[in-house]
This record gives C-alpha cells, structure tokens and sequence, in this order.
C-alpha cells in the first residue's frame, strides 16, 4: 500500500504537469497568439485553472498530510512535505468559484491592456482592472481571516513567504531617508561628465544577436530554453523549457540587451532547480524576491559591473560598428547613467526603488480600501513627483498602466524587486569574499566560478530552506539592506 507522503509525491507530479502546460500556453499567449484567440484562451487557462484546485483541494488531501507528518522522512522530504502543506493551505481557503472568476478577469483584463495601453485609454483598461480588484479584495479577505494577518500581508505572502508589510514599512521608509540626497548627489556627479550618446536606428536582428550572445556568455541553455519578444519583458515556461522575452527599440538597444540579461538571470535560476525532485513543490524557486535576486545579481551585479561591460563592448562594435560612443569609457558611462524617468524596466539602479516604492504604497492602499482604482492615477502623478519630480498627469500609458502586474492581480509582487536588490547586492558581496579576485575573472571572461557560487549557495537548494535561512547560509546573515546602499554609492559616487 503506498504511503500517504508517496501519494502526496504523486498528486504534486501531476499538478506540476499540468502547471507545464498552463506555463506554456501563458507564454504563448503573451508573445505569439493573435488577439481573436484571447476569450477562448482565457477560457481554458480558466478551466485548468479549476482542474488543478479541484486535485490540490481533493478529499484526501488533508488526510494524506496529516498522515505524512506522522512519517519518518528525511530533511528534503521534511521540507517538500512543509512546501506541499503550504500549498494546499493556500489553495483550500479560495473556493473553485472565485478561482475561476479571477482567472478569467486576468486575461481579460491582460489582454485588452496590450492595446489599451498603447492608446492611453485609461477609462477602458480601469474598467476591467476594477473587476480585477474586487477579486482580489475578495481573496485578500478569506486569506487574512484564516491566516490572522492584514489583508495585504496575506497576498504579500503568496510571493515572499515570511516577509510582512510592517517590516517592508520600515525598510523602504529608510531608503526613502537616503534616497533622494543620494540620487542627487550622483546626478550632479555625472553632469559634469561627458558622455556621447550613440544614435540609431539600431537594427531588430543586430540587436537579437547582441541577445543571444550575452545569453551564451551567461551560460543559458539553448537546448532547454529560447528568447522571444513580448510587450513586457519576462521569464516564463518551466525548468526544463525556459521561455525569456524582451522588447526592442530600435532608437536604443541598451534597455533590450540587459533585459535580456535581467531575463538571462531568472532563467539560469530555474534551469539549474535541483533536477532530482523535479515536480515536487521543494523543487521549485524559494520565492520571488529569491528569483528577483539572480536576475539582478545578472543584470546589477554582472552585467553593469565595469570589467563584464568590456566584454560585451566586442560584440557591440561587431554588430553596431566600432563608433567613437563604444569608446570603452564612454561605453561603462552609457550603462552606469543615472537619470529619474517614467518607465520602471528601464530605470536605472539607484531610481529603480523608488518606482517600486510607489508601486506598493498605491497597491496596499488599493487592496485594503483605502483607495478606488479612479483614484489611481492622481496617486501616481503626486508619488512620481514626490519621489521622482517627474510629472505624469495625462500620460497613463507611461505612468500607471505601465506594467503588466496589477492586470492579473499579482498585488504584492512589487516589493520583491527591491528585495531581490537588495539580495543581490549582499549575494555579490559574499561572492567576493569567496572570491576575492572576482573582478579579474570577469576581466578574463571566466564567469563560471561566478555560477559555481551560486549553484553551490542558491540554485541547488530550490525551496529546501525559508529565504531567511537560505541567504544566512550563503551570507552569513539575514537581510541586510546596508549591502544595497553601498553597493551604489561605490559604483556611482567612488567608481568602484
């Protein structure tokens, strides 16, 4: 007779399978399909959607897990089975219903954004993000009544397990102290140094083949895994077929050559999940501010690093022409310029948190009823000028209805891009004590040690430890935003 862990194993194998096919036609449907397949893709996202809460929330469920605790496991079962526990709790609290509901509302709601926004209709794109809201209020509310915390905190915990609002309240509101002098300080610095911007139009396919270049460079599997283009950037598929997209301008490529390597980070991380539990809940990224930490390890930590940039600046030249602005000084100023501007995936590392800070200033308001979604955009206008002195009043396109978040309901994701940060820069700082002369292999192009590192700290261990638990082994403490800061007054006030 199989054991009630073994049939636990089982169901989750299954479940993962089904999230395969789910993965994949997501992604399909945010770079590939055409428009007139959304209401039936929806539609069956939907239904799977149902299928996989109904076998999660089966009637033996709770019983095979009171019965697998009782069980004899070692510490990787222990953690699957904790995974596989949470699981369950989270799925069990939402009836099918509101599951289905919410999951139709998102595709509609995603998909009429993609022409919504390039027509700065807010009055459309609002109208379908309200139906989205209140179902996300509704499941905010059966959470936190089950799980004794706010209503925010209770979504908040889907993406970073363990971190509450209080504790994101009193982190950002230190960064917002120091911030803003800071930012200040470096845009003052970096206008008294001359910079020559290139001038394009910089081709699609040269820029693709800048992509796939750096995507080599960084090790991605092209055997497990592809590049595409999609209206926002992101890394979708599965572990073993890895999908990444960016966007082109073909007025600029910087912005899609490191979101390729943004991407390139998220997808080293799944592509090197420990393969021996594939399937299995422990298998699967420790969270999102875990995953948010390899891509800007990649893309902060890397691939602005001054010694990587120089051996990106051949194949520039190869591709683009060996122009006066790819000097090698002038190159490292290009991707190392500071300046507050509307678009979040394009800002710079030092106004980055403050997009984010707003973000989830207007979110938790949002979900706890502070604030209506009409009351969004005045919100934004007065936290972008506020934080950022930029105005966006009338410009809905390049100011809330940006990105691509809120369109499903992923309320509680923002912050985990500066946690991610904030991770990442502690995460380099271990590796240069590992690794103390870290600059010269990224010099010599010998970026593998690099990769060992995090093997060997991050990426083998899945969801086998808590995120606490995960960065103490690999740093030797938990969080520590201090890391953050002066990883960015070395780069861009001391040049180092």
């Amino acid at each position: 007779m199989s054991s009630a862990y073994t049939n636990l194993t089982r169901m989750f194998t299954r479940l993962s399978r089904f999230g395969h096919l789910a993965a994949i036609a997501g992604w399909d449907m945010m770079t590939m399909m055409p428009l007139g397949g959304s209401q039936a893709r929806g539609a069956a996202l939907a239904e799977l959607s149902v299928l996989r809460h109904e076998i999660l929330t089966g009637k033996n469920v709770a019983l095979w897990l009171d019965e697998a605790a009782q069980l004899p496991l070692n510490d990787i079962e222990c953690a699957n089975l904790s995974e596989m526990h949470r699981s369950w709790q989270q799925a069990s609290l939402l009836p099918a219903s509101l599951v289905e509901a919410k999951s139709v509302a998102g595709s509609r709601c995603e998909h009429a954004w993609r022409q919504q926004r390039p027509a700065n209709d807010w009055a459309g794109f609002s109208a379908n993000l309200k139906e989205v809201v209140k179902l996300s209020r509704q499941e905010a509310e059966i959470r936190s009544q089950a799980e004794g915390c706010s209503r925010y905190d209770a979504l908040l915990d889907l993406y970073e397990p363990g971190m509450t609002s209080a504790r994101l309240d009193a982190t950002f509101g230190e960064v917002k102290q120091w911030l803003p002098s800071l930012l200040q300080q470096i845009v003052d610095k970096q206008s008294q140094e001359k910079i020559a911007i290139p001038v394009g139009p910089f081709a699609v396919e040269s820029q693709k083949q800048l992509g796939l270049a750096v995507m080599k460079l960084l090790g991605f599997d092209f055997n497990a895994g592809r590049l595409d283009v999609s209206a926002h950037p992101f890394c979708g598929g599965v572990p073993e077929d890895v999908r990444i997209t960016t966007r082109y301008n073909q007025n600029e490529f910087i912005s899609a050559m490191m979101g390729v390597i943004h991407e390139t980070g998220h997808a080293r991380y799944e592509q090197n999940l420990p393969k021996q539990w594939a399937g299995q809940p422990v298998a699967l990224a420790r969270s999102t501010a875990v995953h948010e930490s390899q891509s800007l390890f990649f893309e902060k930590q890397l691939g602005r690093n001054a010694s990587f940039l120089m051996l990106l600046l051949p194949h520039v030249r190869a591709l683009f022409g060996d122009l006066p602005e790819f000097e090698e000084r002038n190159f490292i100023r290009l991707n190392q310029r500071v300046k507050p501007g509307l678009i979040r995936v394009d800002a710079d590392e030092v106004s980055y948190p403050a997009h984010v800070i707003l973000r989830y200033e207007i979110e938790k308001a949002l979900i706890v009823g502070d604030i209506e979604v009409d009351d969004i955009p005045a919100l934004w206008q007065e936290k972008m000028q506020t934080l950022l002195g930029i105005d966006t009043s009338g410009n809905y396109r390049d100011g809330c209805m940006q990105d691509i978040h809120w369109t499903d309901g992923s309320f509680g994701y923002f912050p985990t891009y500066t946690l991610g940060a904030m991770y990442a820069a502690q995460l380099f700082q271990a590796v240069k004590k590992t690794l103390p002369d870290v600059e010269n292999l990224l010099c010599q192009g010998n970026l593998q040690p690099v990769f060992d590192w995090l093997q060997q700290n991050i990426w083998q261990h899945g969801s086998r430890f808590t995120t606490r638990q995960l960065f103490e082994n690999a740093t030797g403490e938990d969080l520590n935003p201090l890391f953050f800061k002066k990883h960015l007054e070395n780069r861009y006030l001391h040049n180092c």
